[in-house]
This record gives structure tokens, sequence and C-alpha cells, in this order.
């Protein structure tokens, strides 16, 4: 099928970069990009001729500040920004043919697709069909996505949405459900799952909390425990406690649901206890830091700056929400993550926070396979805190298993 990829950045880029693998695609953006395996259009009504599918992949942003990396459960509840997305579907209705369809899979509240964009078009031409994708894992969940969302006017299936499916099954390599609904019910599925798995994290880091404060407690035991429990609790993932929940969706989807909460009347606001959770949990980290800190006289490093290994992006880092608070304390961070362009500046023994786990073989350097592999020389004095409870013990070095309390601590 011929193709168009409308907004080629974070998302829109290796998305079409996998459509291109079996379709003709043409990327349309307001920024100069190179992708590899298609061509950009130099304006939109060249990227809209001839495509029978047109994937709107812009942004839709909050505020600044509004991102998760640092406390915003106390701010005004807001909705997403919609400008862009408004902007680009006007543009399009100006130049599409009834014959074309249209695709958002942009991040939006329910409501959004009826309310804003289907009036500009046949709403028999609007499909949405919001990916369950991750930045840095985006080719692979293309092809193994856990469910094809596509929602439609009335939610019934439809021959556009039909031909949507078969775009995709040339290089699907799992056998997805397909979930088809009105547009309110496929913006629910994406933001609800979103959401669900903050408030699964925020779950198994209070669980941690417990652990630390109580003592005789290794918070593995108890999650893993719940994990294994697939009667009536659901699936292992997202069960390890450690770091919150981060990245440029997640937080910023909850407070985009507290301002659903807020204009539906629904008379409470669960969001809000999410997010005031997830600042609460990083807080805690934070004076476990500077307690580690003080007892030792040594500066605190966090290993790993992103909010997650092996991308560039900090939108939300979980390691920029824990350092405001260490700050907020009194203390001083520095960041090591040769993603973020981030290395130390002191030298000699510190604290470490293992934001980003090192016992997992992120850097690939082929020394030593299966130890821990950090970014950084680990000085001899220094003190690790591990919300992972993975790094075994090491010369030199105290490691801390945050959230295992079993034997007592010498600090």
């Amino acid at each position: 099928m011929h193709l168009a990829m409308i907004g080629v950045g974070k998302l829109g880029h290796d998305c079409a970069e996998v459509l291109a693998g079996h379709h003709s695609v043409i990327g349309y953006d307001v920024v100069e990009r190179n992708p590899k395996r298609f061509k950009m259009a130099p304006e939109l009504r060249s990227a809209v001729e001839g495509a029978e599918y047109l994937f709107v992949a812009v942004p839709t942003p909050h505020e600044p500040g509004y991102g998760g990396e640092m406390p915003s459960s106390q701010l005004k509840p807001k909705d997403f920004d919609y400008s862009i997305l408004e902007g680009l579907c006007q543009e399009l209705a100006k130049l599409v043919t009834t014959e074309q369809t249209v695709v958002i899979i942009s991040t939006v509240l329910p409501g959004v697709i009826r309310s804003r964009v289907a009036p500009l078009f046949a709403s028999s031409q609007v499909l949405y069909n919001p990916y369950l994708i991750a930045m840095g894992s985006i080719a692979w969940d293309m092809r193994n996505p856990e469910m094809l969302i596509i929602g439609t006017a009335d939610g019934e299936e439809t021959d556009r949405s039909r031909g949507l499916l078969q775009i995709y099954e040339p290089f699907l390599e799992n056998k997805p459900r397909r979930v088809s609904g009105t547009w309110e019910e496929a913006e629910a599925v994406k933001i609800f799952y979103n959401t669900f798995i903050s408030a699964k994290i925020s779950l198994v880091n209070m669980i941690l909390d417990v652990a630390e404060k109580c003592g005789h407690m290794n918070v593995d035991i108890v999650t893993d425990a719940l994990k294994d429990s697939t009667q009536r609790i659901m699936g292992p993932r997202y069960m390890c406690a450690g770091m919150g929940d981060a990245g440029a969706c997640h937080p910023r989807d909850n407070i985009a649901l507290r301002h659903l909460a807020l204009r539906l009347g629904l008379g409470y606001d669960l969001f809000e206890a999410i997010m005031s959770s997830r600042e609460g949990q990083a807080e805690n980290m934070a004076r476990r830091l500077m307690q580690l800190a003080s007892a030792a006289s040594l500066p605190i490093v966090i290993h790993g700056k992103a909010y997650k290994p092996l991308v560039p992006y900090v939108d939300g880092s979980y390691s920029l929400l824990v350092a405001h608070y260490v700050n907020r304390l009194g203390g001083v961070v520095e960041y090591v993550d040769p993603m973020t362009g981030d290395s130390r500046t002191t030298l000699g023994p510190a604290v470490f926070l293992l934001a980003h786990n090192a016992a997992i073989t992120y850097l690939n350097t082929g020394v030593n396979p299966g130890l821990p592999q950090f970014y950084c020389e680990i000085p001899a004095g220094s003190v690790i805190l591990d919300p992972w409870r993975t790094i075994p013990a090491m010369p030199g070095v105290r490691v801390v298993h945050y959230g295992n309390t079993r034997s007592l601590r010498a600090s």
C-alpha cells in the first residue's frame, strides 16, 4: 500500500521505518529528518497525494513542569495540548479526498477524536489507532504488539479498519488480539493501559517503602508472591520494586487523567494519589541516599540520568525527580550516563544510586559477560544503593539492597 507518516519524530520515524519494509511510505515533518528506508516529502500536499492511509503521529505535549521529572501532583490538572494535532488536521482536511483514510496515533483523552478531529473529515475516514510502544524498542514493539487497538465512530469494523489490519499483517511476529471499539473506547484503552502500569509500579514501590521502614523484610519475597498469583492478580510485568514510573508518556498521562476526572465530575481523583505516591517514594529514596552520604561523608552520583537505559531522553526521568528531593534536602547530585553525555567531574569514592540496573549488561562491552557493567569506575570505599537488589557483594564496596531489610543495617 501507499502510506504517509505525518510527524516523523521519536515515535513516527521508527514506526515509518518498520512500515517501509513492506509498503511504500513517504514521510512529512516540519523538522528536517534523514530516514533510511523511506523518503521525505518537501511539503504536506505532496505527502498526502496518492497515500491510501495517512498516519498522524504529531506530539500532544504538556506544559513545561508537567513531565514528571519534577513534582507535579500539586499543580493544577491540565489536559494535553492538542494545538499541533488540531492544526495539522485542519491542513489535512483541505487536502485529503474522501477515499483516503486518516489514522490518528497520537495520545489523546477520551472524547478528543469525536469533538476535535472527526468534524473536519467524513467520520468514516477517521480511525484512532494508538500504539503500545516504548522508546528504545519501538521497532520490536511494532512487530510484537500486545494488542491492536482500532477505534471507529460507532465501534464497528469497517472496510477501512480491516484495511489497516492488512497493513500490519506482513510484519507482525506474534498473533496479537484485536480490540475494536468506538473512538472513545480506543482512547480509553490506550491511556488507562499506561496509567494502570503507573498504579502497579506505585503499589510495588509502596511495598519497598514498607520493607525499608518496617525492617526484617525483603521486598522481592512479597512481590514475587504477588506476581505469581495469576488467578486474581494480573501478570508479572512491572512487579519488581525499584525506581518509579518514568518516561514521556506515563507520568503525564496521569496528569491528563486528573483533568478528565475533574471535567467529568467523578468526585474523586485516583490519579492524584498515583502521582503523589510516586513523588513520596522518590523523596524516601532521596532521604536514604542522604543518610548514606552523610554517614560515609561521600558525594552522591546517580548511575543513569535518562528515564531508562539505552535512550537519551530525560522526559519524566525518575532520576531527576530523586535528585530534586536530594537538592531540597541540601545535597548535591552528579550523574553518569553515556547516552545523555554525563560523566563524573569528581574522582574518588561516592554513594552511587543505580537508577539503571548494572546487573543487566546495558553496555555490551563483551568483558565478563553476565557480570555487572557500570557506566563508570566504582572506586573502593564507595557505597552502592541498589534499588533492584541484583548487585552481588563487591570487594571494597558496600552494596545496600534498597528494600531488603532482613539483616540489620550498619547505618
